[in-house]
């Protein structure tokens, strides 16, 4: 990555100087430090005093080159529309942009917090998530989003589709056709490919829009555990969306691996 190239402006080493592009005009920078592990970014720590003296703490990440610029805005704005529906349940983000003073590098800033490896409380963990769901309000009103999001760095579906089924359908088949791209032509999945989008996912996610029933878009939150306790906590806010036999079925599509594929294909195939 050319960031970690760039004289003068390397994470650690007593170095304060940042490119001028990331903070807005005087805070004075008194540490930056190299914190938390990115396979795709440089991620750092800016402590800072604001101009009346206050100091702060934020968070940056650094990427270089077009699709570091994307996952930056993707990022930048997908972080953005959570926290301005229930802000306690992500960081501030604050900005993204390019580094004036050196080319094609790319940054995404939000405040900083310590983390801790603690798990979440359930209850008040699927409280925030159900209002975030709940809350959220699509400005097409149909599911997707307006600028593309990513998973590591893989971008996500994100065109605009008026059912739920099409847009799972969609999102799935990209991510499969990204996976075969990557790792080559597998005539398993391929079979395992045909059985889900023909019969699993029609069968499992066609009846929550039929007979009168809708799914509302919702803002999702790409990188959750399933853990059971946490699922359970979730049905307490959150009402279990008929037909509710389907439900451990869905849960299963959602968090689709390939042991899961054959487990579904199996049961709906």
């Amino acid at each position: 990555m050319n960031y970690n190239d760039a004289e003068g402006y390397d994470f650690g080493s007593g170095n304060t100087n940042i490119d001028p592009a990331v903070l807005r005009e005087g805070c004075k920078v008194t540490s930056i430090e190299t914190h938390g592990v990115s396979f795709w970014a440089k991620a750092g720590r800016i402590d800072v005093l604001l101009s009346d003296g206050t100091p702060q703490s934020f968070f940056i990440k650094v990427l270089s080159k077009e699709i570091g610029m994307n996952m930056t805005k993707g990022e930048f704005h997908s972080m953005s529309a959570i926290h301005g529906v229930i802000p306690e349940f992500v960081l501030k983000p604050i900005a993204c942009g390019t580094y004036e003073d050196i080319p094609d590098t790319h940054f995404f800033l939000c405040e900083f917090r310590e983390m801790t490896e603690d798990m979440p409380d359930p209850d008040e963990f699927a409280s925030r998530l159900s209002t975030m769901h709940q809350k959220s309000v699509s400005p097409t009103r149909k599911f997707g989003f307006h600028i593309a999001t990513y998973a590591g760095n893989l971008p996500q579906y994100v065109e605009w589709e008026d059912s739920w089924e099409k847009f799972f359908a969609k999102s799935m088949r990209q991510a499969l056709d990204l996976e075969m791209s990557v790792k080559g032509n597998s005539t398993e999945l391929e079979v395992l490919s045909q059985a889900l989008f023909e019969k699993v996912i029609p069968r499992l996610l066609r009846p929550l829009e039929s007979d009168g029933r809708t799914v509302k878009p919702s803002l999702i939150h790409g990188d959750l555990w399933f853990g059971d306790e946490y699922v359970a906590a979730y049905n307490k806010f959150a009402q279990i969306s008929a037909p509710e036999e389907d439900f451990e079925g869905r849960l299963d599509l959602y968090r689709l691996v390939l042991d899961v594929m054959r487990d579904l294909v199996q049961r709906y195939g």
